[in-house]
């Protein structure tokens, strides 16, 4: 009997491997063979919300085919399930290309650049109908010669594919393996769901509280650029979780606030996604995180007393019993803009210097 699973995973593969490869000329049929006609897409900032086939060439395909004409899609993890009856296939990996014309107002640079993405797009009758595209515009910045943040805390660069170089999952996973992966994730975010921030027992409390059962002790996070890559419980609590917990302490999930709790009744959000595939498990939400920034200095911004949301997928390598591997697309710009900074506007008169 066919696994739908694997049916899905091998016709998506192919299928946005071929689109990348057709090239503008090619964008008409090649969307209309992968695509629902109403395709519903999620993007990072600047591209956002919007529908349709014809908005999903103008919004998403043809700038970045026009920017990267020799553009090709590395894929590092492919990997799919269902939940709550949806049928889904999740990836990350690169689009790489020669950076020969301006992409979202960023000067072009006549060099290689490969952009970070993490996706996931929701499969009905072998159409994708909604696709959940968060790339890191943020690290394409970087690669062009501009920074428009504060200096990150952990290290910038590539992202690598999985220790165990097994990512693109097409072939039959084992269930019950498939299981235990998603389950071991849900128990990891449990830990991280009950931990108080608000009793300020800072770096020897996030080193000591029951996180630690569930990462390996050579766990890698990868954080999307403006936050960077750490190793270790010790790396990723000095370099991200706790510079994040300290500036967002109140989120849902730990507690009700009015002010969250009406945002999240306007927004909806939650997990959309949370799906095992063999050794792999893969969360995500639009937006998954309702927070308050109100601590110091995360992404170099003051606190501003705002709500914020945030877009956001984690991806796990589950190796050796514990997860070894997060990768963690995040919409930073959608984040900041949120946060009262304006990245692109920011940039534009740096960027018309060198036009």
């Amino acid at each position: 009997m066919p696994d739908r699973n694997l049916n899905n995973k091998t016709a998506v593969y192919v299928g946005l491997g071929r689109l990348a490869e057709a090239g503008v000329a090619g964008l008409t049929n090649n969307i209309s063979a992968l695509y629902h006609p109403d395709i519903h897409l999620r993007a990072s900032h600047p591209m956002n919300e919007s529908h349709g086939a014809d908005s999903l060439i103008t919004t998403l395909w043809t700038p970045l085919m026009t920017a990267l004409p020799d553009l090709e899609r590395r894929d590092q993890i492919v990997m799919g399930g269902s939940f709550e009856g949806r049928e889904y296939v999740a990836m990350t990996g690169h689009y790489c290309g020669t950076f020969r014309r301006d992409w979202l107002t960023i000067p072009a640079t006549g060099r290689p650049i490969y952009l970070r993405y993490g996706e996931v797009h929701e499969l009905r009758d072998g159409k994708i109908v909604q696709s959940n595209c968060l790339w890191d515009v943020l690290d394409v910045f970087r690669q062009a010669g501009f920074w428009p943040l504060a200096p990150s805390l952990g290290t910038e660069g590539m992202w690598p594919g999985p220790l165990t170089a097994d990512g693109l999952l097409l072939s039959v996973q084992d269930s019950q393996q498939s299981q235990a992966s998603i389950a071991q994730t849900l128990a990891m975010h449990d830990t991280l769901g009950a931990y108080d921030d608000l009793k300020s027992e800072g770096r020897e409390g996030l080193l000591n509280m029951p996180q630690k059962d569930h990462w390996h002790p050579k766990m890698m996070w990868y954080g999307p650029s403006g936050i960077g890559t750490t190793r270790g419980l010790q790396g990723f609590v000095d370099y991200h979780q706790l510079p994040f917990r300290k500036a967002f302490p109140k989120r849902m999930g730990g507690g009700q606030w009015d002010e969250i709790a009406e945002m999240k009744a306007k927004h909806g959000g939650g997990h959309y996604i949370r799906v095992g595939d063999g050794p792999y498990s893969v969360t995500g939400g639009w937006p998954s995180v309702f927070a308050n920034h109100v601590g110091n200095d995360f992404l170099g911004v003051g606190p501003t007393g705002r709500a914020v949301t945030m877009r956001v997928m984690d991806f796990y390598l589950h190796h050796e019993g514990l997860i070894r591997e997060n990768w963690v697309p995040l919409d930073v710009l959608d984040l900041l803009l949120q946060m009262g900074v304006d990245v692109l506007d920011r940039m534009q008169s740096q960027f018309r210097r060198v036009s």
